[in-house]
């Protein structure tokens, strides 16, 4: 199952960790991490995203490889067993999360806090490019109203496009699932 995963998320994560360009760590602690602008994906900008020499290339695989065992581990590790306190090591503490209901999340604490709010409802989540679990405890939704527990198993496919700085942790995250096919999973349309 992790080979396909990995084999799933490795062009998204290549796009996203190399073609977009990275931040430095310098940059990322200097100034507050600002949503990406895609300006490094421009057509003026492609003769440097392709004219690279087979050093810089390599350079860039062995990134890849470094970022995709980082969310291996977010993912199958961190994530999956709650081990909040290692968020850290994937994420900048100024991290942007955009949500599939089209909200977004600014900081590390903020990111935890919704997570946390999964677990609440749904405490045997795992990822592993299928999001699975059974709503077993109350829902806390966005705006504090709460839903009562059904005990129905959802199974929804995800993925995280995820852009990586040069510290080896995301500086902005974007999770894409089916919301609707989600609630309807746990009975609630």
């Amino acid at each position: 199952m992790k080979k396909t995963r990995r084999s799933q998320l490795a062009l998204l994560i290549i796009a996203a960790a190399v073609s977009m360009g990275s931040v430095s760590a310098a940059e990322t602690k200097s100034s507050r991490n600002l949503p990406d602008d895609f300006s490094s994906m421009s057509a003026d900008k492609s003769a440097e995203r392709i004219n690279k020499t087979p050093e810089q290339f390599r350079n860039e695989r062995a990134t890849v490889e470094k970022n995709l065992n980082n969310f291996d581990d977010l993912d199958f590790n961190v994530y999956s067993h709650q081990k909040w306190d290692e968020m850290h090591r994937s994420h900048a503490e100024d991290i942007i999360v955009h949500y599939p209901d089209g909200t977004t999340t600014h900081g590390l604490k903020e990111h935890l806090d919704r997570s946390k709010k999964i677990f609440s409802f749904a405490p045997d989540t795992a990822v592993t490019g299928v999001w699975r679990g059974t709503f077993t405890k109350p829902m806390v939704l966005a705006d504090g109203k709460v839903i009562a527990p059904n005990g129905k198993r959802f199974e929804i496919e995800m993925a995280t496009v995820g852009r990586w700085n040069d510290a080896g942790t995301m500086d902005e995250e974007w999770l894409f699932y089916d919301d609707y096919t989600f609630m309807r999973q746990l009975g609630l349309l």
